[in-house]
């Protein structure tokens, strides 16, 4: 069966562990000891040691600088923000579109922590702009996505692969959009995540690119949660596990890597020290083939095998310890081991 159904508020006649991810059955009751995939609760604490919140980060020194940057720089901060606001605010309303249709209850609990953790990046978004620019100008900036070209090209490119979901309740919709999603996590931030990390580097807004880190830190939980989905989809419906949707993949971060690298080119350039074109172009493919391997298909790209950014300290590791970015000033917060499940640790 092609459709896809929402899940029930509840089933008495079902079990509690799911007997599908989708169109299975379950009672929708979430017993974390008593799942289908074993990776779930292991992937829920991590998420929450991961609980971060933006006023936790003091501006003051971003404040402070923000005056001293280029025109170049403070134009590109701010429309690269504007992007981010976009991205995280229409993946909050697509994961808990994904949620009603996830018939396993910890796979939607995972999606409503993940839908959390989205607003709390708009949350970071507004209070960075709140920290440097007036009411006016922070109202402007976030309306920066509606008449810019390149950001209306490559957002519809999201959009439109979610709209087809949203649309049509099929397993092959579904598919697809969890492709788009792992474009938006995995891809679509990583010139913008680059930009401000190369602040960093030269000790400007470390305190911007530390929230920006931790942001950068949960999308990796992220994408690992929809490449799981996405995996488990196919393992359950082989029929759907063909030729076609490899080639989509591939296909898919072939088109958003070129729209990663245009926007690049416009929002960054060749203006920036120590970030060059040339890497930031490398850099794209890298991560357009990393992902495509992630999801089990072919590379877009010969080559682009390394990061050539390896000055870029993004948190690679979600298993380590909190800390500012850069300054490396501890935060620890309790963490977990991926591999542990069950409830030994209450």
């Amino acid at each position: 069966m092609n459709t896809i159904h929402e899940r029930n508020l509840y089933d008495t006649n079902a079990p509690n562990k799911s007997t599908g991810i989708i169109n299975g059955e379950s009672s929708n009751v979430l017993n974390w000891d008593d799942v289908r995939f074993k990776w779930a609760y292991p992937m829920y604490k991590n998420m929450l040691a991961n609980f971060w919140i933006p006023s936790e980060i003091n501006m003051a020194n971003d404040l402070r600088q923000w005056k001293e940057l280029s025109s170049k720089e403070q134009d590109s901060f701010k429309k690269i923000i504007g992007l981010l606001a976009f991205l995280d605010s229409i993946q909050t309303d697509y994961s808990a579109k994904v949620a009603d249709y996830l018939t396993d209850s910890s796979l939607t609990a995972l999606m409503q922590v993940l839908s959390f953790q989205e607003v709390v990046h708009n949350q970071s978004y507004s209070y960075v702009l709140s920290s440097l620019v007036d009411k006016q100008e922070q109202d402007e900036i976030f309306e920066y996505w509606k008449h810019d070209e390149i950001l209306l090209e490559r957002n519809a490119f999201i959009a439109e692969g979610y709209k087809k979901f949203t649309e049509e309740k099929t397993v092959d919709s579904f598919l697809r959009s969890i492709v788009y999603d792992v474009v938006l996590e995995g891809l679509f931030f990583y010139a913008g995540f680059a930009f401000f990390y190369n602040l960093a580097r030269n000790q400007k807004m470390v305190s911007t690119s530390t929230m920006i880190n931790y942001i950068n830190r949960d999308e990796q939980l992220h994408v690992n949660l929809f490449v799981h989905i996405f995996k488990e989809v196919l393992d359950e419906n082989p029929s759907y596990n063909t030729d076609e949707i490899y080639e989509f993949v591939t296909n898919t971060f072939k088109e958003a890597a070129e729209l990663e690298i245009k926007w690049g080119h416009y929002i960054i350039g060749d203006h920036f020290e120590g970030l060059s074109m040339e890497d930031i172009d490398a850099y794209i493919k890298f991560m357009a083939n990393k992902r495509c391997k992630e999801l089990g298909a072919e590379k877009p790209f010969k080559g682009y095998s390394k990061n050539p950014l390896k000055w870029i300290k993004a948190y690679k590791d979600v298993n380590s310890g909190k800390s500012d970015f850069f300054e490396q000033k501890s935060r620890q917060y309790t963490k977990v081991d991926y591999q542990d499940n069950g409830f030994d640790d209450l």
